[in-house]
């Protein structure tokens, strides 16, 4: 069986660990582990009786719950299958340019988005572990080309300030920045260009509601941009591509105030117990992260931690083989409850000692 590119792969962790896919405990995927949240169980199961019709294609109902969320006119969200689905429609928009730029270590679905559209990447980019800043010194004629980078940074938990990515909206002919892992942040601390889209119409969100609520088997995502770019894309991809489950699901877990607050207060003490414990082993070292996953650098080959771990206790964490940059020294963990942290840690410390 192929060697996932993506995290979540249960299948083939569970041919390699050689048990069924339900005994896995899986940190290769970052998705929180307090959900599904109910709300959305119960809006699911509201709308079964509506199986036998087609959705809405204009998924009114679920613009306006994202509109309310927020604060935006309904005709500048179009929903997506996952964001996925609209990162795909992304780089058929960045492929009219000459270029697009790209923080490296980069996300590889990013790359796949622009091959399909034979889009050229320019990789002149690095990001500065530890660091918030943006490094775009060696791009040049920059007003023809696209930048497409992510805040919070995938692998590595990285926040970029709002401040440092606004002016490079000045500089490029279209932004787009996915904000997958955002909502993991509170309001008052989270750093979404949601507040000023209205003001740069070369400027797109990608957004996901899979990772906070536990929902990646729905695959559901949204792009916030200008409604002509959205009413262009609308265009070019197949009618229905939201499901009537999900959206209800997404219309449910928009308003669940209290489930939102629970993620808040979760997250931070479960990342500081995951990020003491795997400095506390010889030979890891995690980054500082602001979202739910720790990127984590090892002496010992992170392929083999993987297998080893799968092998003999049934745990699956994220290689980063599929980032050039990284190669075989670093891993990513996703945060999860207390008790599951600590078998990892505690699988952990007795794989890296042998």
């Amino acid at each position: 069986m192929r060697q996932p590119a993506h995290g979540g792969n249960l299948a083939w962790a569970a041919a390699l660990a050689g048990c069924p896919p339900t005994a896995i405990l899986d940190f290769s995927a970052s998705i929180s582990p307090l959900g599904p949240p109910k709300s959305a169980i119960a809006a699911i199961e509201s709308q079964l009786v509506h199986l036998r019709d087609y959705p809405d294609p204009d998924y009114c109902e679920l613009r306006l719950g994202l509109s309310h969320f927020h604060q935006l006119p309904p005709e500048w969200i179009l929903p997506g299958n996952g964001s996925a689905e609209l990162l795909s429609l992304a780089g058929r928009e960045l492929a009219q340019l000459a270029a697009t730029a790209l923080i490296t270590p980069a996300f590889g679905d990013y790359y796949r988005a622009l091959a399909a559209y034979d889009a050229e990447a320019l990789e002149f980019l690095s990001l500065v572990f530890g660091t918030s800043q943006l490094i775009f010194d060696k791009v040049q004629n920059t007003k023809d080309k696209g930048l497409l980078l992510n805040n919070p940074h995938n692998p590595t938990g990285v926040l970029f300030s709002r401040e440092d990515i606004l002016p490079y909206l000045e500089k490029f002919a279209l932004v787009v920045v996915d904000e997958a892992f955002m909502d993991f942040l509170p309001p008052e601390q989270e750093q979404s260009l949601i507040p000023v889209v209205q003001e740069y119409p070369n400027l797109v969100i990608l957004r996901s509601l899979t990772k906070f609520y536990s929902l990646p088997g729905l695959r559901l995502g949204y792009a916030i941009a200008h409604p002509d770019r959205l009413q262009r894309w609308q265009s070019w991809r197949d009618p229905w591509p939201v499901n009537t489950l999900a959206a209800a699901a997404a219309v449910a877990v928009l308003q669940d105030i209290e489930f939102q607050e629970q993620t808040w207060a979760w997250l931070p003490p479960a990342r500081n117990q995951l990020f003491a414990g795997l400095a506390s082993i010889p030979g890891l070292q995690p980054l500082e992260s602001a979202a739910n996953f720790l990127l984590v650098e090892s002496q010992q080959s992170s392929s083999q931690l993987q297998q080893n771990l799968l092998k003999h206790h049934q745990i699956f964490i994220r290689d980063c083989l599929s980032f050039p940059e990284l190669g075989d020294r670093y891993f990513r963990v996703a945060v999860r409850s207390w008790s599951d942290n600590q078998r990892l840690l505690e699988a952990l410390s007795l794989v890296v000692s042998h």
